[in-house]
């Protein structure tokens, strides 16, 4: 595990701290040092040909599977979980990207792209995921705001042992679903939403006659294990999950960064998030005396575990503030 104080409270007991979000002042301070990170602020237009191919094979995957017998639930399965979890993990950061309007200029583009890259994720979620999002960017640990945190009723049910926490991560959808009931919506539902939606339930339906069970059956399980009980599911732990008050993000720097399309440059991500995904190691390297002595993780299998097992973590393991 990382070098890290310990300051938990109770099972329930979120980390309050007086102190301001740490991300605006590190921005201030690398802008200030090095101006020259504002040429890597843009949009990567080839993120939109990136989507259009994993939506594209995620397709063709389950269009074979789905002439193949029922006997190979199992393949599928597998195949889901090496595979299929990191494209629909990709398509979820593509998403991400178009929730700050880093593929097109416009944002009616960016919001259809999102709900493009949702349609193998079978449950519509990408606008209330820009929606949710683009809050925890500017109110970062504020209870009853960012619905980034676990709801006070999802840490008490889930507390620290090993199983409930476990079986948290394997439901992580369903309660990352339910997280908008208990924070101010902001008026999420509008034509976009559903719009979302429906695109994603004709999408079900026609899947359903094109491809058949077995193959709605694999892009379903990919889309779980994608943000689910697998090692891609580690990122929502080393993100924003902690032991002590002195650092509330990490980034992960490994080689499922190439896969997941940098997703684990974190920090950097909060520092600028209007840089794109290709060229966030550059606002590393741009700056190293600001991220080096930064807790970083370098094995999300590791930190699964680690969650997992040490009973000092709960969903409580967070950072929150009042307020400004």
């Amino acid at each position: 595990m990382d070098n890290e104080s310990t300051k938990v409270g109770g099972p329930t007991q979120f980390m309050q701290v007086e102190t301001p979000e740490p991300h605006r002042a590190r921005t201030r301070a690398l802008i200030k040092a090095h101006p020259e990170v504002r040429k890597l602020i843009g949009r990567n237009i080839w993120s939109a040909a990136l989507g259009a191919g994993i939506v594209l094979g995620q397709c063709g995957i389950a269009f074979a599977l789905g002439h193949a017998p029922y006997s190979y639930w199992p393949l599928a399965l597998a195949m889901a979980w090496v595979l299929g979890a990191f494209a629909n993990h990709a398509l979820y950061v593509l998403i991400h990207e178009a929730t700050h309007d880093l593929v097109f200029r416009g944002r009616f583009l960016n919001k259809a792209f999102a709900i493009f890259c949702d349609l193998p994720n079978l449950l519509p979620g990408a606008i209330a995921f820009r929606h949710y999002h683009r809050i925890h960017h500017s109110h970062p640990g504020v209870l009853g705001v960012d619905a980034d945190l676990a709801s006070p009723w999802e840490v008490r049910l889930v507390g620290r042992r090993m199983v409930s926490k476990a079986l948290w991560l394997f439901a992580f959808p369903i309660f990352q679903a339910l997280r908008p009931l208990a924070v101010e919506t902001g008026g999420l539902v509008d034509p976009w939403f559903v719009a979302n939606i429906a695109a994603n339930a004709a999408f079900v339906v026609a899947a359903w006659f094109v491809v058949g069970p077995l193959g709605v059956g694999y892009l379903l399980a990919s889309f779980w294990f994608s943000v689910g009980l697998h090692p891609l599911g580690a990122r929502w732990i080393q993100e924003h999950y902690t032991l002590d008050t002195k650092q509330e993000t990490r980034s992960y720097y490994g080689p499922i960064d190439i896969v997941s399309l940098n997703v684990g440059y974190h920090n950097e991500h909060h520092d600028m998030p209007s840089v794109p995904w290709n060229r966030l190691p550059k606002v590393t390297e741009a700056a190293p005396e600001l991220y080096r002595d930064l807790r970083c993780v370098r094995s999300l299998s590791r930190l699964l575990v680690e969650f997992l097992t040490d009973p000092r973590y709960s969903l409580a393991s967070r950072i929150v503030r009042d307020r400004r």
